[in-house]
């Protein structure tokens, strides 16, 4: 479809939105793919869309998920989110423009990590194949904004396909979710009091937190000057150093247990595209990641939570207290902020 073409469905969508139910294969239903081989591990096929997309256009993109398509509905429907469906396909003369100028343009890539649970699939292989067969896909490149429906239906609110500005992408998703919204006005309401809800959890765990370490400060202190006969023992004389001297060894900072605590790297992306890595110790609380990115001060950034990729899992107020070790972040691991 051309650029003309694709503002023609611009147009007609102000009028009335595209809509039309279609079934789900039945492979995707099912969790299996004939195109890929089964002996080749799920994960794989899961990465394959980002991967191949990164390695040409790098990483500032929308946040998608890599996991299969069924799982990706299910998080946009507990979130009460429309999903943002990408086909790509590499090889089309019109890709490399849309995915450089469009998809990975800072408004586009902040307007869908806001708005938006994002999934993409390649259109060649797997379930990017199976999606683009049962939409009937006749030109790219291919976006879509969908829903889940009753039965094992999905329900496309959105259908844009050819060439498209920031600007034009941004309008024809604004004008949707304007037009769809009040279909999740109450589930938005429900999953905004819960967000409200960890904040006001979190900053009480903080709170109990200082003021259960000044008590224990307290105490020590009050412990020491409880005694009278309490002196500072000189500190006996060191012998003389032979000859002979011992080289120093490194040594990690341990944990109660006495077992060395080994560094674990988190990289933070931000909606903003922005992304900061940092060195935590394995034993540290999630609540140390939180208080790290408070000390930055970065603008724009109030209420928040912490959301992992792939295995997809939120880190919110019920984990602080939970090690990164514990938590499955270490040795390594890539969060997103999440603004609430």
């Amino acid at each position: 479809m051309s650029r003309a073409s694709a503002r023609e469905l611009a147009e007609a969508s102000c009028t009335g939105i595209v809509r039309r139910m279609v079934s789900l294969p039945r492979n995707i239903l099912g969790g299996f793919s004939r195109v890929v081989n089964q002996a080749a591990p799920v994960v794989q096929e899961e990465w394959a869309f980002l991967a191949s997309f990164e390695q040409q256009y790098g990483t500032m993109h929308p946040f998608f998920y890599a996991c299969r398509f069924m799982d990706a509905l299910k998080i946009a429907q507990d979130e009460h989110k429309f999903m943002f469906m990408y086909i790509h396909a590499p090889e089309h003369p019109f890709t490399p423009a849309f995915c450089r100028e469009t998809l990975c343009s800072e408004v586009v890539v902040q307007f869908l990590d806001a708005n938006f649970v994002c999934w993409g699939g390649l259109a060649g292989r797997g379930e990017g194949l199976q999606m683009a067969s049962a939409l009937n896909v006749s030109s790219f490149p291919f976006c879509a904004v969908v829903a889940p429906a009753a039965g094992d239906n999905l329900a496309v609110l959105q259908q844009m396909e050819g060439p498209l500005s920031p600007a034009e992408l941004v309008e024809i998703l604004q004008r949707t979710m304007e037009e769809q919204g009040l279909a999740f006005g109450s589930g938005r309401a429900k999953q905004e009091e819960k967000r409200q809800a960890d904040r006001r959890l979190r900053e009480e765990q903080d709170v109990a937190y200082v003021a259960a370490l000044q008590k224990d400060q307290e105490k020590e202190r009050l412990k020491k000057n409880s005694n009278p006969d309490h002196k500072v023992k000189p500190k006996p004389e060191k012998p003389k150093e032979t000859s002979v001297r011992k080289q120093p060894t490194s040594q990690k900072p341990e944990t109660s247990e006495g077992k060395k605590a080994e560094a674990t790297q988190i990289l933070i992306r931000f909606p903003n595209g922005e992304r900061r890595e940092h060195s935590f110790l394995s034993t540290d609380k999630i609540q140390e990641i939180y208080r790290y990115i408070d000390s930055l001060g970065l603008v724009g950034v109030g209420n928040y939570r912490l959301i992992s990729n792939f295995p997809r899992k939120v880190y919110g107020a019920d984990q602080m207290g939970m090690s990164l070790k514990d938590a499955g972040l270490h040795p390594k691991a890539s969060l997103f902020l999440e603004l609430l």
